[in-house]
């Protein structure tokens, strides 16, 4: 039986949130559902501990899509995983009657939960999204949260010793046929961590040696 609230913090009893728990289980492993659940009680928590005004329906459908782009049903897909996640959180969201507003928060939460720098200044969605996806990932924010806090979420949902090789290997698994999308991301470091013939893009270079540079050279 799934724990349905950790700290004061419930998931959802909605229709909604109900069906797209469901929806997003068949697709994913159980690694990866039980991490897109915790983030949404981090999230959850964060948002609540800063007094934001957020929709909680919401936030559990962009923390339960925004893996669903690493799974078997994209393996064709050459967008990022993001995107992917994203529009298919849209198909969702719009079978159930949300708003092109609502959906439109979603869509962004997932889209840009891999972009540091710019979900904190979107709407709530968003901002706790992303910082639920890096307290699971990385332990960001980790001592805002309480060690109570921590505990229940762990034991509600283990995360496991094995769990950063786990989801390292899932992204690559989810990215290994499209890697020029992690050009430019952090997810450039997990298909150079799992391939030795991945070579990132330098931007740099990439000036240097553009149609311009050669014309530039050729009319000086």
């Amino acid at each position: 039986m799934a724990v349905v609230e950790i700290s004061g913090i419930r998931i959802p009893d909605s229709r909604l949130a109900r069906e797209a728990s469901e929806f997003v289980r068949e697709m994913e492993s159980t690694l990866l559902f039980e991490h897109s659940t915790r983030v949404y009680f981090w999230g959850a928590m964060a948002g609540q501990r800063r007094g934001l005004n957020f929709d909680r329906e919401l936030l559990f459908a962009a923390a339960m899509f925004h893996d669903v782009g690493l799974t078997a049903g994209f393996k064709e897909s050459r967008l990022r995983f993001e995107v992917d996640g994203a529009n298919a959180a849209r198909d969702f969201l719009r079978g159930h009657g949300i708003s092109e507003d609502d959906m439109q928060k979603v869509w962004l939460a997932i889209a840009l939960h891999t972009t540091p720098g710019i979900s904190a200044h979107l709407d709530p969605i968003a901002c706790l999204t992303a910082e639920g996806v890096m307290m699971d990932l990385v332990g960001a924010d980790y001592d805002r949260f309480d060690e109570d806090q921590r505990a229940a979420v762990e034991a509600a949902y283990p995360r496991g010793a094995g769990f950063a090789e786990g989801l390292l290997q899932a992204l690559y698994d989810g990215l290994e046929h499209r890697p020029d999308v992690t050009q430019g991301t952090g997810l450039a470091d997990v298909m150079a961590d799992k391939n030795a013939h991945f070579h990132r893009r330098n931007f740099c270079c990439l000036m240097r040696n553009s149609p311009w540079a050669c014309d530039d050279c050729s009319s000086s």
